[in-house]
């Protein structure tokens, strides 16, 4: 099963991707992961990928698309895999389309992370970094039990510049633009499912859990 994550930024797709992973064993490709690994590989898609990078330009879809056609055919994809983070629009949806059909392959299912936009710049706003040792908390769900510092390690807590609220409107402001048109292209593929995104993260987990059984 091919299952493809959509929503915005914030709205948890990653952690969900990992849980999905873990349970269905299926892996999770996101492109800038697999972009990464294949630059350090020194791989041929990679070395055309830093090439774009190096001139201060946007990796080109085609190349991206080769580098998913690739990774799956990797014995790990066999059974299925999580797409987290790509397609981005609608023309990458359909080269995903195209790339898959050769493969005799398809998008079963695309999970949509529904949740407004107030939701999310409260969660980003919210969101605290340990300057030492990288780990998360929140305000209100997660708080540190020493105030503004660490529970790990003690280090200072703070607040990443991509989290502050006019920082996180513009990247909405961006999903709203240019991916969020790929909630109708998949409705009408009726391959659309809806979550919500506003609940914990087991709850969602447990829901997402039924939606693909």
């Amino acid at each position: 099963m091919i299952v493809v994550f959509l929503g915005p930024p914030g709205s948890g797709k990653g952690t969900q991707a990992k849980l999905l992973s873990k349970q269905k064993h299926w892996p999770q490709l996101s492109t800038g992961d697999m972009l990464r690994a294949s630059i350090e590989k020194k791989t041929r898609l990679g070395e055309e990928a830093q090439a774009f990078m190096d001139q201060g330009k946007l990796v080109p879809d085609s190349v991206v698309i080769r580098l998913i056609e690739e990774r799956n055919k990797e014995s790990d994809c066999r059974l299925g895999f999580i797409l987290d983070g790509f397609p981005r629009n609608i023309s990458q949806a359909q080269a995903l389309d195209q790339m898959l059909s050769r493969q005799m392959r398809k998008v079963d299912w695309v999970i949509f992370f529904d949740i407004l936009d107030v939701e999310l710049v409260k969660r980003f706003s919210g969101r605290r970094t340990c300057v030492q040792c990288g780990s998360m908390f929140h305000l209100e769900s997660v708080p540190s039990k020493l105030g503004n510092q660490c529970d790990q390690c003690g280090g200072v807590l703070s607040q990443r510049p991509d989290d502050q609220p006019e920082v996180v409107e513009k990247r909405l402001a961006i999903y709203h633009e240019q991916t969020e048109p790929l909630v109708g292209f998949y409705s009408q593929q009726n391959k659309l499912k809806n979550l919500d995104a506003r609940l914990p993260a087991l709850e969602v987990f447990n829901r997402l859990s039924d939606l693909l059984k």
